[in-house]
Parts: C-alpha cells; structure tokens; sequence
C-alpha cells in the first residue's frame, strides 16, 4: 500500500510542477522516472524490457526519425515558400490568406509535429500581417487551432495518435480512415466560423495589398538540391506509412530508414543536426512512460477504471456513452494537462476498462482492438487533440505561438485568448460528438 501512495504522490507532484513551469518539463520527468526506479516500484529491468510497463520504444524512434527529416526540410526554405505563394495566389486578400494559411497549417500539422508547424508559418504570418497593417490575431488563433486538427488526421501528426497507434497496434490507414473525415467535418465548420468571427475586420487599402504580391517567394528558396533530396524521401516514406501493415514494417523503422537515408545523400553535418534536434522532447517521453508504469503498476489505473465502469456503465454492445464521456473528460483535462501525460495516463485505463468489460479469454491485441471498443479509441484522440486549444497552456504549439508574438512586440493576453478559443474549443467537440454519434452508432461504419 505505501508503494501505492508513493507512486501516485510523485505522479502528482511530478504533473504539478510540469504545470507549474517551475522546472523544465523533461528535468522533473526524468527526475520522477529515477525515483520510481530507485525506489523499485518499477525495476530498471521492467522500464527498459517489460512488455508491460517498459519505455516505448516505437514511440521515441519514430520521433526522433521525422524530427530529423523535418529539421533537414525546413533548412531548404520551402515551407516559406509555400506560404508566401499562397498569399500572392489570392491576390493578397487577408481574409482568403487567412484560410489559405490555416489550410496549409492543418495540412503539415497532418505530416509534421505541430509546433514545427507554427515556428515554420507564424514568423511568416506576423510578417504577412504586419505588412498589410493587420491585427495578427486572427492569423495565430486559427493556426494554433488548425496545427491541433490536423495533427489529429494522421498516426504521425501528434504525439497522442503515436501513443494511442502503438499501445493499440493501429496503422497509418486507420488514422486515416476513422480520424481524417472527422477532421475534414470539423475543419469545414471551423473555417465557417472563423470567417465569420473575423471577415470584416481583415480589409486593407489596394496599396497595402499589393505589397505582398512585390514579394519574391523564390527567395525564400535556400538550397533546391537539399529540397528535391528532402521530398524524395519523404514521397518514400509517406506511402511507406499507409502500406506499413502489407509491407510488414511499423513506423519507427520506416522514420529511422528515411531518416538515416536523407542524412547520407544529403550530406548534411551529423553533428550539427544531433544538435539542433529536439532531445528534450524525447526525454520527457522516455522520464514519462517510467512515472505512468509506476501508478500502472500499483493499481491506479485499475482503480479508475472500476470507477468508469461505474459511473458509464460501459456495454460491450453499446459503448456510446463510454466514448463520449472519454471525448469530453479529455478534451476538457487537456485544457490545463500536458496532453502527452493525460493520454498516456488514459490508454492504460482504457485497456483496463475493457478487459473488464470484454468476454473473458481475449488476447491482448483482440481486447484493444475489438470493434465495441474502436469508437472509444477516436473519442480519446479527438478530446486529446482538441481539448488543448482552449487555453493559451494547453498545448506546447499554443505556448510556441503567442511566445514567438511576443518577441515581436505582439502581447496576447490570456482573457482575449480564452474570449476566442474556448468557445471555437467546444464547437470542435461538440462536432466531434456528432461525428462520433454518427459514424459508430448510426451509420455503423
């Protein structure tokens, strides 16, 4: 029983201070695996090689592979590029930049991790709306926003769907198929409101328009050999993904072969990418997984489990109100929780859950799996996603955002944020509730 409350104080206490930013975020993750580990309420062995409890691996080599490949990318300027083109393909007209550059955002938030996505287009939309004498608020909100969709459509596009992918053994296709309608239905409703919230205040005279069609988006072009090698191995590994499962190699390999490939014909210095990756980001996922195997461990997470059956009563022929109060409890949680800690803490109590629920005599995979339980696995994404929009600390994206405005001179304060964000937060909800509803319960699909 001590083993209990210890396990669950340092998972308090080690959340309390990611919340708090007191300390970095990957220091009291690693801080907290080490004294779970000291203390032998999960072994060193169990960590490293336990089916159970051990670090997931998957996760952290398919990370660590695409930030390579997105790091060497962004070097070549095309994303830049990108953006500037599509300013000048409507002419310059804010509103339709506005959707333009929302669009691309959900798009590469779809391939890319979300907050490379906004250090990529937000220098670019600040100088976009600076030059036409515009608020930059309308252009950051809808890019936070849609740097979390479309991360929600893809395995690869969150951490949340990589944690989720691999503790289920999902496929690329399967995000695709179940997730990326679901995005496209939210996005539609999205882009609707947006330009209705913001549509008349995103006029400007002819003069100032036509300043941003004087650019030339070719100079944003650093190197073109270094594009064309990016893109090659990206067009190999993206189909690589969606066939992963005919081709029988999961997506940690598939990332490491098409990043070991393009360091190689790319002859980019090694060193100089090792050092510019983000390793504190995959360090807070290996410090993370130790502390969650603690109070998986000992017995939480099968503690809330039976409170859940409790209190929704989950059926194995009707698991609707399981999915949605999942969807609604994480989108919510997800608010002032780290998303990577509240999925990482659900996935486990999920499982439990439907071992519980599920006829006995099920291997693992069949559990997980089982199609009563599928809805309740996109419900998770979706709140996961989502739910961190509503706040201006919700999601490592929306803190990148509003610091790199910042450092312009540009204040966001936290009422103006909350004043937009959380009502667009619980439209996208709302409407993923209706996608729930009507996809697993009334078209059955």
């Amino acid at each position: 029983m001590i083993y209990f409350w210890i396990a669950m104080g340092i998972f308090i206490v080690s959340f309390g201070l990611i919340i708090s930013e007191r300390l970095d975020k990957t220091k009291v993750a690693l801080a907290g695996a080490g004294v779970i580990m000291a203390l032998n309420i999960v072994t060193q062995r169990e960590a490293f090689y336990d089916e159970k409890y051990a670090i997931d691996y998957n996760v952290i080599f398919l990370l660590f592979g695409m930030m390579v490949i997105v790091h060497i990318l962004s070097k070549t300027g095309a994303f830049q590029f990108l953006a500037i083109k599509a300013a000048k393909l409507v002419k310059g007209r804010p509103l339709w930049i506005l959707v333009l550059f929302t669009g691309i955002t959900a798009i590469f938030s779809s391939f890319l991790n979300n907050v490379t996505t906004v250090l990529i287009l937000v220098p670019v939309s600040l100088f976009i709306a600076d030059e036409l004498k515009l608020d930059p608020f309308p252009f950051l909100l809808s890019e936070i926003m849609a740097s979390s969709l479309g991360g929600t459509a893809t395995l690869i596009g969150g951490p949340p769907n990589i944690l989720i992918a691999s503790k289920v053994q999902l496929t690329f296709m399967d995000f695709i198929y179940h997730l990326a309608p679901a995005v496209l239905f939210v996005f539609f409703f999205f882009i609707l409101t947006i330009i209705l919230l913001f549509g008349r205040k995103l006029r400007v005279k002819e003069e100032v328009r036509l300043k941003i069609m004087a650019i030339d988006e070719h100079k944003m072009i650093k190197s073109y050999s270094l594009l064309i090698k990016s893109l090659s191995v990206l067009g190999l590994i993206i189909p690589a993904f969606i066939f992963s499962k005919l081709i029988q190699m999961e997506p940690a390999t598939i990332a490491i072969l098409g990043a070991s490939t393009l360091l190689i014909i790319s002859k980019e210095n090694l060193q100089q990418v090792l050092r510019e990756l983000e390793w504190s980001t995959l360090f807070y996922f290996i410090g993370l997984f130790v502390v969650v195997a603690g109070v998986v461990k000992v017995g939480l997470i099968s503690m809330l489990s039976d409170y859940m059956v409790t209190f929704t009563k989950p059926d194995p022929a009707n698991m609707f109100p399981t999915a949605i109060v999942i969807l609604w409890f994480s989108a919510i949680a997800s608010t002032v929780m780290e998303n990577t800690i509240l999925i990482a803490s659900i996935i486990p109590l999920v499982a439990d859950m439907a071992h519980t629920v599920l006829p006995a005599g099920l291997d693992l995979k069949s559990v997980l799996q089982h199609p009563m339980l599928m809805p309740v696995w996109w419900s998770l994404a979706l709140g996961t996603c989502l739910g961190g929009n509503a706040t201006p600390i919700g999601a490592s994206a929306n803190v990148v955002t509003l610091g790199l405005a910042e450092k312009v001179g540009y204040h966001i304060s936290f009422k103006k944020y909350l004043a937009y964000a959380i009502p667009l937060t619980i439209e996208m909800i709302a409407l993923s509730t209706v996608y729930i509803w009507l996809r697993y319960y009334v078209i059955k699909m």
